[in-house]
């Protein structure tokens, strides 16, 4: 038993929720395999019922007709309006009273056809099979087929695109993060199982949790690179939990994963050992779950003129400096003090002339300065300092600093 379905609306996704056999037939025409339905919902009136209830829920028009054939079921659809089910056996009478331009016939057959004086299906199924096939050939037969009801053909499958998803309603209410981490682990190993027997992985898993409140839970963990691990997905989770964790007791858990092909990658004989993506992944969330995310990952050197200025940006997405070419006079290299040391400075003429800090004592034999900058005076944060580079009599050099907070050496010259 075939169902068509001839109308407007998601027609597709009305199909699939009865068979996983479906046929986008035509624009505005869906076909599917109704066999089995019977079994659900009783007779083929019951079963054309169902669907059209379901159509009305979802807001779908659509003419809705059964048959033992997919083309009986696709000409009742598009040609009577509302619900149509042909008996078997009684198609060529069913469809009788429908016009032959129904069929699409070519242009030269049409003009043959009216010039006979055949223009509906019951006029077609009545002449021999085999004058038509000696007037007009292959084409001819088949719509004569068409118009009786007679064709067989299999349907041309639309798949249904690959969703990896899985959730889970739960009973009661879960607060702590212990039974919530079993769910989760059952959750992602049938995705695992999924996923490995069509040769994939993942490489972004998303959760959502349903939360007592009414509220909704979410967070998505992106891994560096496609992969399988379960265990180590699963400690992700726990982790990810832990410093976000859900503001009401949960009640529903659904995850999702994207589905990705496998990186293959080969190391060579001489390289060394490097660690595992994944496991390097969960050795920087433990990290993180210690001392804060914003602690972690690649220093990035912001734009501005703010001595200092840099943030953690996210390992791997942080811009690289551009190495300067070589050069062939000596330059000096400056380390910087993190954090300053503070330090007591005397003047003289307005200049530093002796300071002191901490293992730093001496006299002002040479300066240069001061250099001053400021900036974000604008914001609520703004910044001013002055620079000097001075010479102690120990030989020593240094790069001082001073700013409303005082006095501070910030790093030292080699």
């Amino acid at each position: 038993m075939f169902a068509c379905l001839h109308g407007s609306g998601n027609l597709t996704a009305l199909a699939f929720e009865f068979s996983p056999m479906v046929e986008r037939t035509a624009p505005g025409t869906v076909t599917l395999d109704a066999s089995g339905l019977d079994r659900l919902f009783g007779l083929p009136q019951d079963v054309a019922a169902a669907i059209a209830r379901r159509a009305s829920e979802v807001q779908v028009k659509a003419g809705i007709a059964l048959a033992a054939n997919p083309d009986a079921a696709i000409c009742a659809a598009r040609g009577f309006p509302g619900i149509s089910v042909i008996p078997y056996g009684d198609e060529a009478k069913f469809l009788g009273s429908l016009p032959l331009s129904l069929l699409a016939p070519s242009m030269e057959l049409q003009e043959t056809l009216e010039r006979w004086g055949i223009r509906y299906f019951q006029d077609l199924a009545a002449l021999p099979p085999l004058g038509i096939a000696e007037r007009l050939g292959r084409e001819g037969l088949q719509l004569r087929e068409l118009a009786r009801g007679e064709a067989e053909r299999k349907l041309v499958p639309l798949e249904d695109p690959l969703r990896f998803e899985d959730e889970v309603e739960l009973e009661y209410p879960v607060d702590l993060l212990e039974p919530l981490a079993f769910l989760l682990s059952r959750l992602l190993n049938g995705l695992a199982t999924c996923l490995a027997t069509r040769a994939l992985a993942t490489d972004e898993l998303r959760l959502r949790l349903k939360l007592e409140n009414r509220a909704t839970h979410e967070r998505t963990l992106r891994l560096p690179v496609p992969s399988l691990d379960t265990k180590a997905f699963l400690k992700l989770w726990q982790l990810d939990l832990s410093a976000n964790p859900p503001a009401s007791p949960v009640v529903h858990v659904w995850m999702g994963a994207n589905p990705v092909k496998p990186q293959a990658a080969q190391s060579g004989l001489f390289v060394p050992v490097t660690p595992e993506p994944v496991k390097l992944e969960l050795t920087l969330a433990r990290i993180k779950a210690i001392v804060g995310a914003a602690r972690v990952g690649c220093p990035e050197l912001l734009d501005t003129h703010r001595p200092g200025a840099f943030r953690m940006a996210i390992l791997g997405t942080g811009n690289a400096t551009p190495k300067s070419a070589a050069c062939s006079r000596t330059r000096l290299a400056l380390r910087i003090f993190r954090p300053p040391r503070a330090a007591r400075v005397a003047l003289t003429s307005g200049k530093p002339g002796f300071i002191t800090a901490d293992g730093i004592r001496g006299k002002v034999v040479d300066l240069a300065g001061p250099w001053r900058t400021s900036g974000d005076w604008w914001t609520t944060d703004p910044w001013s300092s002055d620079e000097w580079d001075i010479a102690l009599s120990d030989g020593a050099l240094y790069r001082l600093c001073s700013n409303p907070r005082g006095w501070f050496v910030e790093g030292s010259y080699d």
